[in-house]
């Protein structure tokens, strides 16, 4: 079951690294040209509106990756076999994945309860993680 944290943690990353793909759609809609890779950012008024939304969507990948990596490897690494934790590692990472279809496709009480979700299952795994450091 430890495995279901090393897992979240790929899968997590995964997500971060597909949230391009729609980033990708929006550049090339708003004739990327290899100039803009001097200032990527700056082609942000270019781009339609849904690949702002999928700009903002990637950014947020990363922010939210930055909370749930910790919470993860912390519970791999005490060994949290909680079955709400492991449920938690797994439903992490698709939630934000379809966080980032609700809000390129501007969803957003579904951008809402993915985004809810999703930090609510990274504060179970810190406080599983925490309550088996604390259990020694």
């Amino acid at each position: 079951m430890i495995a279901a944290f090393a897992w979240s943690l790929a899968l997590a990353a995964g997500v971060v690294v597909a949230s391009v793909v729609p980033l990708g759609a929006a550049r090339s809609r708003a004739n990327f040209q290899i100039e803009d890779l001097a200032a990527p950012r700056a082609m942000f008024d270019r781009l339609p509106g849904w690949g702002q939304r999928a700009s903002w969507a990637h950014q947020n990948c990363f922010e939210a990756f930055s909370l749930h990596a910790p919470a993860a490897l912390l519970c791999l690494l005490v060994g949290v076999s909680a079955p709400a934790a492991i449920a938690a590692a797994w439903i992490h990472p698709a939630l934000r994945l379809l966080y980032i279809g609700a809000y390129v496709a501007n969803l957003p009480p579904l951008r809402a309860l993915c985004w809810a979700g999703a930090i609510s299952c990274t504060g179970i795994l810190y406080l599983e993680g925490l309550r088996a450091v604390l259990a020694g």
